[in-house]
């Protein structure tokens, strides 16, 4: 089971803004960039995929090869 989807958000001494979304699997994350430009009122620079975007991918892939199998 994975768990809670949630965002984390730094400010920085220098007042830079970083976000990171944690749990959030696949391309739902990019989602939440609209999201984060308006809470803080800016524009996302620059962003990158974390490890969770490409979680979902195995899985459908997974369950795609799961659905193949005859168990016969």
């Amino acid at each position: 089971m994975t768990e809670r989807p949630r965002i984390e958000v730094t400010v920085h001494p220098d007042g830079t803004v970083t976000a990171e979304t944690l749990d959030v699997l696949g391309d739902r994350c990019l989602d939440w960039i609209a999201v984060l430009e308006d809470l803080v009122d800016g524009r996302v620079e620059d962003s990158a995929y974390t490890t969770d975007y490409t979680r979902e991918q195995q899985t459908a892939w997974h369950q795609q090869v799961n659905r193949d199998v005859d168990p016969g």
